[in-house]
């Protein structure tokens, strides 16, 4: 699978994982129980929305590295689906984007491979309740991306797949790049709440009131991305 590898093309890919309303709702309920412990601290808001943010970036970093693996593995053991792996990750990608319209024009929570499933939910919830320190929300933050895969995993395994084609050191470049762009509104959301500019539960507002818009931008980008895979544009 011999693909060219451009920064607009990763970069979308991560865009369309970073504005996934998952990621944003598990932040915003960590800093929610760093407030309730700690009502006029905002030092320890900014210190716990960092820690949580570091321990996904870190903890996605390994699972990228984990899944070129497993897809260097899968096409080296099947080498018939090699030469078809591009086309499969576009469909893919068509198929993820599609699924995230349908939340836009008919939205019901925990939709399919673009939200955390319902039945996670409560236990995520209660352990999120138990942080009260920025380490505690870094260790909340590592075991919770176990629970955020299901609805950020698409865009991270299109790219993870289109990685695949290359030696697993040059791979990390990109997935530090991807994981950048991925956490980059967490980053934001912890800056805006400790300066002041907002509130936690403006926040939490914020991304209830506009979900199904979220929904349609990472559904537009991955469909783009994959239609232009499919017909070899990108």
């Amino acid at each position: 699978m011999a693909v060219e590898l451009t920064i607009g093309k990763i970069a979308a890919l991560a865009a369309a994982d970073a504005v996934n309303p998952c990621a944003i709702a598990v932040l915003v309920l960590v800093l929610i129980s760093i407030l309730t412990y700690n009502p006029k601290n905002k030092a320890k808001v900014l210190q716990a929305g960092m820690a949580f943010t570091a321990a996904v970036y870190i903890l996605y970093l390994i699972y990228g590295l984990i899944i070129i693996q497993l897809f260097k593995g899968f096409t080296s053991f099947v080498s018939i689906v090699e030469p078809y792996l591009y086309s499969l990750l576009a469909i893919v990608a068509i198929i993820l984007g599609a699924l995230h319209v349908k939340d836009f024009a008919r939205y019901a929570p925990g939709g399919l491979a673009t939200e955390m499933p319902m039945k996670l939910r409560p236990g995520v919830k209660k352990l999120i309740s138990r942080v009260t320190s920025p380490k505690g929300a870094f260790f909340v933050g590592v075991f919770v991306t176990l629970f955020l895969l299901p609805c950020t995993i698409g865009p991270y395994l299109i790219t993870s797949g289109i990685l695949s084609a290359l030696d697993i050191l040059k791979t990390i470049p990109w997935l530090l790049f991807y994981n950048v762009i991925f956490v980059l509104p967490m980053v934001v959301i912890t800056l805006i709440i400790y300066a002041g500019i907002s509130t936690v539960e403006q926040v939490g507002g914020w991304k209830e009131k506009n979900i199904i818009y979220l929904h349609l931008i990472a559904g537009l980008i991955l469909m783009s991305i994959g239609i232009a895979m499919l017909f070899g544009w990108i």
